[in-house]
């Protein structure tokens, strides 16, 4: 398509025209592009470009500012890292948050900058608010529920679904009207403290991915030939320090990334099963994610009854599940917030591991509240006397001889 073709399709679309117009502005590709189309599409009269730090990094923020200079707009920026790690993190970790192998991170901060978003544009009275998801993607979705829930009254542009735009399309326009294309991957990537997504949704099915790409992980056969050690101190299912030294959350994340990633941990290939039950092949960079979930899960293991153990495993699926589907405010999902964060009272102690190029080998255990008791569960003691154990094995069986008997009157023919 040429730049003139492309303009006479969006120009031929039916559009919402907002006249004072709140933009979720990330410096990437597609946000970059909508304070153009809002300029000469729209025909907005004020743009208000609002940029949300969910912990990118100074690099990633010091081009949102970049970008903002060169098109003439000075975004307004709100400093959320602290919330996410407390407030957002902090729940992540308590659920062992996986949406099917993904350790949802992304799924998280959409829906912190929509409610950040959707109250700054109520506040400065904004009639809409314009967005970059694309429509074959999850984040329109994500998006979108939480801001006709902070903000029902106000119109949600979101022009590259809406126009219908490839993001060949959306380089074009860039070039056409001088907006700086940064973008290093085709699809992008969207970091935060947790998880790093890359070029989601343009991944091919057996398409190699270069050594070049990671941010933290350097890949098992170039890393150092030598294990390195680790402890991680947990209070209510949470870590609270990293080989002996406390450390808020957002800083012993940004710490075990580089520890982890330097043993080649962290990397995520999957499908995905997005909110559309379409399948995509995502690419996912979490060192610090890996360790933490599986530290965290074993001292769940060590410190949770059988009972808890099992019910709450469907419970942090369906947490996953409900945060993946753009329902982090869900009545639902705030019950299983009050679930988990009771079974975490007891979810305390010591966890050393080893890392070594990509994998994680537990070495050593310790919690007040463990209920592991060798003293009687080692065949190694003579704790209680074994015989004990004969009536109730008999117990137990009853079922499982009338099962028999019911199969034997089948065979014979007895049941029609």
């Amino acid at each position: 398509m040429t730049i003139l073709e492309i303009l006479e399709k969006i120009n031929h679309t039916p559009i919402q025209k907002g006249q004072k117009v709140a933009v979720a502005f990330s410096g990437g590709l597609d946000s970059s592009l909508a304070i153009p189309l809002l300029r000469h599409i729209y025909q907005a009269k004020e743009i208000i470009p609002i940029t949300i730090d969910v912990g990118q990094g100074d690099e990633e923020i010091k081009e949102v500012y970049d970008k903002a200079v060169a098109m003439g707009i000075k975004p307004i920026m709100i400093d959320a890292k602290e919330e996410f790690s407390k407030e957002w993190l902090s729940k992540a970790i308590q659920a062992n948050a996986d949406y099917n192998g993904y350790p949802v991170s992304t799924s998280m901060t959409r829906q912190l900058v929509a409610r950040i978003i959707a109250l700054e544009a109520k506040k400065l009275g904004c009639d809409a608010i314009l967005e970059g998801s694309t429509g074959k993607g999850n984040d329109q979705y994500r998006m979108h529920n939480v801001f006709k829930l902070f903000a029902p009254e106000l119109d949600v542009l979101v022009p590259v679904r809406d126009f219908n735009l490839t993001r060949l399309e959306e380089q074009l326009l860039c070039q056409h009207w001088g907006v700086p294309i940064t973008e290093q991957i085709v699809g992008g990537d969207d970091k935060t403290l947790w998880c790093r997504s890359i070029a989601s949704g343009a991944i091919d099915l057996n398409q190699p991915i270069s050594d070049d790409v990671w941010m933290w992980r350097i890949p098992p056969q170039k890393a150092v030939d030598q294990e390195i050690e680790i402890e991680l101190e947990f209070s209510q299912g949470l870590p609270t320090s990293l080989n002996g030294k406390e450390l808020p959350i957002d800083a012993m994340i940004s710490e075990l990334n580089h520890i982890a990633g330097s043993q080649g941990i962290g990397l995520i290939d999957m499908f995905e099963d997005g909110i559309m039950e379409l399948k995509s092949r995502e690419i996912y960079e979490a060192p610090a994610a890996h360790v933490i979930l599986k530290l965290h899960r074993d001292l769940e293991q060590q410190c949770l009854t059988k009972d808890e153990i099992q019910f709450k495993r469907s419970v942090d699926a369906q947490w996953a599940y409900l945060v993946y589907h753009g329902l982090w405010y869900s009545p639902l999902k705030q019950a299983l917030d009050a679930f988990i964060f009771q079974t975490q009272q007891m979810v305390c102690g010591k966890v050393k591991a080893k890392l070594y190029k990509g994998n994680i080998t537990i070495t050593y255990r310790e919690s007040a509240y463990s209920l592991f008791a060798p003293e009687i569960r080692s065949i190694k003691n003579a704790s209680f006397d074994q015989r004990w154990c004969a009536h109730a094995a008999k117990i137990r069986g009853l079922p499982c001889e009338i099962l028999a008997k019911r199969q034997e009157t089948i065979t014979q023919g007895g049941i029609s």
